[in-house]
């Protein structure tokens, strides 16, 4: 499970420190290869929820097996890519390839405990969070020592061992579970439905100017016509009375989304800086993220043996701000201990809020349903990051300058401080994690 849930995040953070090389290589500007970045995050963003439904309906093991095996084909893709758009192509192929391991694992984990009637360890899910919301801040510093040894196509042939692997270990060791149902059940509506919205809707907030209005307005009708089918049909897609009844449920998501913002925004628009406005290799902005992913590590496998979450989020929110305000201390002759301890303070929110905010799902949401809830989350954590792209840029239009950063550590600091207010709000949490009295 944690092998094949390192594929989307490992994808996703290691081209933060590729984009100026591929963009030399194919001497293409840096508004086409942010391509990459968002072709990834869209097919993540409607794959997850829709990979994860199938999940809940025909288990994890043969969703797993087959998006593992295209992370493969696209890794192959992406290393031999003769042009920017087969790149591109590759990137929408890793996005719905490793969007099935994450529903996958945490259905399994659920069904696992309801089967032998014992709680999950919280180690596990520990583990989970570590291989699926930690990890992607390794990608940078795996990125750039790839990029060292055998250049940008390095960080698409790797994918190519890690399918193989994971196929070999799902094969052997992923429970097989009965066929219970058929595609004939599934509500092709509702993720028609569900697609088209999500992808307009993250087409209009990748670029929100007043010429793409016409986004804005499909993404609202084709939302409510999502929300129409899916009160009408017998079994919807994502049953939005019982979502909607399941306010926990939806202030996770919403934290979900704005810790995100705030993580990926710092991910790229951090190691961007770095690059040109500090003047660093990509090797060394790689080496240099590397306090980042530490301290994340750190913090989830400490904080990761308590099962309540109030307190981590808490935690969590305030010390992101405190991350928000340090960039703003940051110039082009900061010395490189300094920048160091920026990505620290940066690693400490990403750990506690990953790993909470995981762990309050698997306890909000339906059981029968938590492959596809799972996927939401992740969703979620995508919609953050195109938020983010979107976010880097606006403040970094003229290049990765050091006024960029300071104006998007402003940014940063109030939707900081809005995770704070949702997380100090929100009762539902005390009760999580803790034990029950008889």
């Amino acid at each position: 499970m944690m092998v094949g849930s390192i594929l989307n995040p490992i994808n996703s953070s290691m081209l933060a420190v590729a984009l100026i090389p591929i963009g030399a290589a194919f001497g293409v500007p840096p508004s086409q290869t942010a391509w990459l970045i968002t072709g990834l995050y869209l097919a993540t963003a409607v794959g997850q929820p829709v990979i994860g439904r199938l999940v809940d309906l025909f288990g994890p093991r043969p969703l797993y097996l087959i998006g593992t095996a295209v992370v493969g084909i696209a890794g192959l893709l992406g290393a031999l890519a003769p042009t920017l758009g087969v790149l591109i192509l590759s990137r929408v192929l890793l996005g719905f390839g490793t969007s099935a391991a994450y529903p996958a694992s945490m259905s399994l984990i659920r069904t696992e405990a309801d089967r032998t009637g014992l709680e999950t360890p919280v180690s596990i899910l520990s583990a989970l969070s570590i291989a699926n919301q930690v990890i992607a801040v390794i990608g940078p510093t795996l990125g750039g020592l790839l990029i060292g040894l055998g250049g940008w196509h390095m960080i698409f042939t790797i994918n190519v061992p890690l399918s193989v692997a994971c196929v070999i270990l799902g094969w052997l060791w992923l429970p097989r579970r009965p066929r219970s149902r058929t595609a004939a059940g599934l509500d092709y509506t509702g993720i028609a439905l569900f697609s088209a919205t999500l992808v307009s809707l993250l087409l209009f907030v990748m670029q929100p100017r007043p010429s793409l209005w016409y986004l804005a307005v499909l993404a609202v009708v084709l939302g409510i016509a999502f929300v129409v089918v899916q009160l009408r049909v017998v079994e919807p897609f994502i049953d939005l009375r019982v979502l909607g009844g399941n306010r926990p449920l939806m202030a996770t998501y919403i934290r979900q989304v704005l810790a995100y913002v705030v993580v990926y925004s710092f991910l790229y628009g951090f190691s961007q800086w770095l690059e040109e406005g500090r003047g660093l290799s990509a090797s060394a902005t790689g080496l240099l993220m590397l306090p980042l992913s530490g301290t994340a590590v750190l913090i989830t496998v400490i904080t990761g043996r308590r099962a309540e979450v109030r307190g981590k989020l808490v935690a969590g929110s305030i010390v992101l701000v405190v991350a928000c305000l340090a960039p703003l201390v940051a110039d082009g002759d900061s010395a490189l201990w300094m920048l160091a301890l920026i990505g620290v303070l940066a690693g400490l929110p990403q750990g506690l809020n990953g790993l909470a905010n995981q762990n309050a799902l698997y306890y909000q949401a339906d059981p029968d349903r938590i492959g596809s809830s799972a996927g939401l989350l992740r969703t979620c954590g995508y919609l953050g990051a195109l938020i983010a792209a979107a976010a880097n840029a606006h403040f970094f239009q003229h290049g990765a300058t050091t006024a960029g950063l300071h104006a998007l550590s402003l940014f940063l600091l109030v939707l900081g401080c809005v995770l704070v207010l949702v997380t100090v709000v929100d009762r539902s949490l005390a009760g999580i994690g803790r034990p029950q009295p008889n």
